[in-house]
């Protein structure tokens, strides 16, 4: 019978393979104590091989104490620290204490309230906001419009002056406001004003250049 990879155990530590993994398995069911032990240092010799299968040496770490210390110490781990034997090593403790995710901190400051306007209109607006009330009053009906003009580049169909009123208000944070009897600006108007300037950035394309044409040789040197 066919074993899928969904319908088995997930794999602890994938560098020792998926038959280790089940040796270590069947080693915590043996309920002797004594051959449990055996079958543990079996398996530990077993990984030390692979470790040095992998260096392509045999001699990797044979000696060095932290060597096997670090393989028993995966062994418990792939046991899932239920394994219960006599180690030469003390038996390593799970981390029990909970990370919490910590989220990053974002720079609120430049973060653009519309994107239709872009993050330089809105530092634009926030500035002149900052200017005393007769200066906002001056620049207010300049903003507005300019607000107005670049909303139609996004969305031709449809504009609402109040909406534009009320998004200059939220992006000043209330300091620069229109007065009551203000009028926007006709919208064919504005329309015309932006396509002339994105006609302004509009890179040319060079045209074909025509080929001159080659004066024939009069084959005939007498003439």
């Amino acid at each position: 019978m066919i074993e899928y990879n969904t319908k088995r155990n997930k794999l602890i530590i994938r560098e020792y393979g998926r038959n280790i993994q089940k040796l270590v398995e069947e080693c915590v069911k043996i309920e002797d104590r004594e051959k449990r032990t055996q079958t543990a240092y079996a398996i530990v010799r077993i990984m030390s091989d692979v470790v040095n299968s992998k260096e392509n040496s045999t001699e990797v770490g044979r000696n060095n104490d932290d060597f096997w210390n670090k393989l028993w110490d995966h062994l418990y781990i792939m046991s899932e620290y239920q394994l219960d034997v006599d180690s030469p090593y003390p038996k390593p403790v799970p981390d029990t204490s909970e990370r919490k995710m910590e989220k990053p901190s974002y720079n609120n400051k430049n973060r653009v309230r519309f994107r239709t306007y872009g993050v330089n209109l809105q530092n634009m607006i926030r500035k002149i906001a900052e200017y005393p009330e007769d200066v906002r009053a001056q620049y207010a009906p300049m903003l507005a419009n300019h607000l107005k003009m670049m909303y139609l580049t996004y969305n031709r169909n449809s504009v609402n002056d109040q909406l534009i009123r009320h998004q200059l208000s939220e992006i000043s944070e209330d300091r620069i406001t229109l007065p009551d009897d203000f009028t926007f600006a006709n919208t064919k108007e504005l329309l015309n004003i932006a396509n002339s300037n994105q006609a302004f950035y509009v890179t040319p394309q060079p045209g074909k250049k025509k080929k001159k044409k080659k004066k024939k040789k009069n084959s005939n040197p007498a003439v």
